[in-house]
Order: structure tokens, then C-alpha cells, then sequence
């Protein structure tokens, strides 16, 4: 079937499942535009009339149905071939409706809307099927079918003398609400347990703690980097060292531009694994440039380089001579004197 827009109620199927359905909608839309009677016998209403009826049936059938009834043109005559046809439907679903109705117990749904939709539904296709149902059976197959563990709360409600399903449908619903409301607060908080504090006490006193963990951690910060200091420490280009030039490692360093400049004192000692001995005096705590090391002690280092002959792991001497081991004979040794040594 194709698709059908501008459709006041839904189509009729070919095979007719919604046929009281889409019957009765028929009758109210035609009701409503004062067309009724054209689908009455011996009806005396215009052509006019006629072809307006028609069209809204035509309109609110499937497209196969058109096709079948295509050279019909009075709106009567096509409303009795449908229903003809279709009408059979009232005995093939009254059966079902009634077992559904003989079967329907409210203990069997978790919540009373559910219940109401499922009794309004079998209601209505029985009502269509031509079958009678009052308030009064509504009424009494709800009272019967209540859960065996509420025998005295059904008592009460049959002790209120309900007229109407409506009314009893809202006294369940709010009780329903009710006793929802009560397991949620029983839920919230065992019988017996104090109440639980107030989540807004511990984030007040997280946040007026903030300022002074900041300013903690703002300290230890500032002694550890002397300030802010933006640079490369690996021989390239840095910048805004301690000094505003040079780098610590000989590269090249541009000069502290306000968020370069550090706060508190400087560092004189070269920072990493690698190590810098100063030049000068030969120690390893600072640098060449930084050294304060006296003059006449730098002059003895400088001196005492000078002077160095060859280190002294590269010659042995045994007290009385140098061995000449280039000139033994490596034969001369025994295996005994070998393993021996």
C-alpha cells in the first residue's frame, strides 16, 4: 500500500483487521460534515452531498481497495459492499475479546495504568462486536481480581460504593502514588539510622581549604624553580635564564621578558646528571664564570696542572726495577705457576 497523507484517521486494510475501527471513524467524520445520511437507505441528499461523501470514504481506504471499487460512485452503494465484505470481522474478534475478558486480572500488572489500558481496549472491541459492558462489570472485575494479600483493602474499596470505573481508577492511581512515595523514603534511610549529613557541609569546607592547599603548593613551587623560567637545558637556544644570557650548557639564550624573570635567588650550580668542572679552580660546584675561589689557591690549581706529568696507573714500579714483560718468554712459565698466580 502506498503511503497516505492528509489523512484524518487510519486507512482500511485490506484484510479488513481494522474494520470496526475505521466504520465508526467513517460515521463520525461524515457526522461531522453533515453527511450522514448518505449512506442511509432512501436518502434524499444532493449530488453534491454525494460526491463529498465518496470522496472521504476513497480517501480512508488502502489503494488496492480503490482499485476494486473503482467504477463505484455512490457513496451507499460502496459502504455496503465494504461492509459485506468486512463485516464478518465482528465474529471472528467477539471471541477472542471475550476470553480476553474472562482472563483479565489486575494482580496480573505491575502498575494500574497498564491494567486500565489493557480493560478499555477488550471493552471497546466488545462494544464494537455489539456486546454490552456497564460500569457495573468493569467495577466487579476489578474488585475480583484483586491479589489474595489485599483481601482487606478490596473490602474497603467495595465499602466506598464506587458508581463509576472512573472513580475507582483515580482512588487506585493515588494510592498507588502513595505507597510509591512511601518505599522511596524507606529506601532513602533504614528505620533507626540517623540521617545522613548534608553533602554542602563538606564542599564548604573543601572549598574555604582550597586557598591555603594553593598557596601550599604555590610555595614549594617558587623554591623549587626560583620562579618562572622558560628555557632549554640540552646545548640549543633558550630562554630567559637566571640572567637573562647564555644558557647553562653553552648554547645560545635570549634575555627574560618580564615572565622570564625569576623570583628569589639565583642558582650557581649546574643542575642534571652532567657534570661541569670550573676551569679555574676544579671544583665541580660551580661554574667557571661564578667561581669565588681564592687567587692564590687558583694560581696552585693552575700550577699543579702545569707540573702534571703522566698519570701513574700507566707505569709499575716494584720498588727495584720496571718488569720488562716484552722480552719474557712466555715459555719459561709453567702451567703450575699460571693457575698459581
Amino acid at each position: 500500500m502506498s503511503k497516505l497523507t492528509n489523512l484524518m484517521y487510519a486507512a482500511l486494510l485490506a484484510s479488513g483487521d481494522n474494520y470496526l475501527q475505521w466504520a465508526l471513524d467513517t460515521k463520525i467524520e461524515l457526522k461531522s460534515k453533515g453527511l450522514a445520511e448518505c449512506i442511509v437507505e432512501a436518502n434524499e441528499k444532493t449530488e453534491r452531498s454525494k460526491y463529498q461523501a465518496i470522496s472521504i470514504i476513497r480517501h480512508h481506504i488502502s489503494e488496492s481497495l480503490k482499485n476494486q471499487y473503482l467504477t463505484v460512485e455512490d457513496p451507499l452503494e460502496l459502504w455496503l459492499e465494504l461492509k459485506n465484505r468486512y463485516d464478518h470481522q465482528k465474529t471472528v474478534q467477539l471471541p477472542k475479546a471475550q476470553h480476553d475478558w474472562l482472563n483479565l486480572r489486575i494482580q496480573d500488572y505491575k502498575s494500574v495504568e497498564e491494567y486500565n489500558s489493557e480493560l478499555f481496549k477488550i471493552v471497546s472491541i466488545l462494544r464494537l462486536c455489539g456486546e454490552k459492558v456497564t460500569e457495573r462489570d468493569m467495577l466487579e472485575k476489578t474488585f475480583s481480581t484483586f491479589h489474595a494479600n489485599n483481601v482487606l483493602l478490596q473490602q474497603q474499596y467495595r465499602a466506598k460504593g464506587f458508581t463509576t470505573y472512573t472513580s475507582l481508577t483515580s482512588c487506585l492511581l493515588l494510592a498507588e502514588k502513595n505507597n510509591e512515595l512511601l518505599l522511596m523514603n524507606s529506601a532513602l534511610r533504614p528505620p533507626g539510622s540517623t540521617a545522613v549529613p548534608e553533602a554542602n557541609r563538606a564542599e564548604t569546607a573543601k572549598v574555604s581549604n582550597e586557598p591555603q592547599a594553593t598557596k601550599e603548593s604555590n610555595y614549594v613551587h617558587r623554591g623549587n624553580l626560583h620562579g618562572r623560567v622558560c628555557g632549554r637545558e640540552r646545548g640549543g637556544r633558550g630562554r630567559g635564564n637566571f640572567y637573562g644570557q647564555g644558557n647553562h650548557y653553552g648554547g645560545r639564550a635570549r634575555g627574560n621578558y618580564g615572565r622570564g624573570r625569576g623570583r628569589g635567588r639565583s642558582v650557581n650550580k649546574p643542575r642534571g646528571k652532567a657534570k661541569s668542572v670550573c676551569y679555574r679552580c676544579g671544583m665541580d660546584d660551580h661554574w667557571a664564570k661564578t667561581c669565588r675561589t681564592s687567587k692564590h689557591l687558583i694560581e696552585a690549581y693552575q700550577e699543579m696542572i702545569k707540573q702534571k706529568g703522566p698519570e701513574a696507573n700507566l707505569v709499575h714500579l716494584d720498588g727495584e726495577g720496571d718488569f720488562d714483560h716484552e722480552n719474557d718468554d712466555l715459555m719459561d712459565y709453567e702451567t703450575s705457576d699460571i693457575l698459581g698466580e
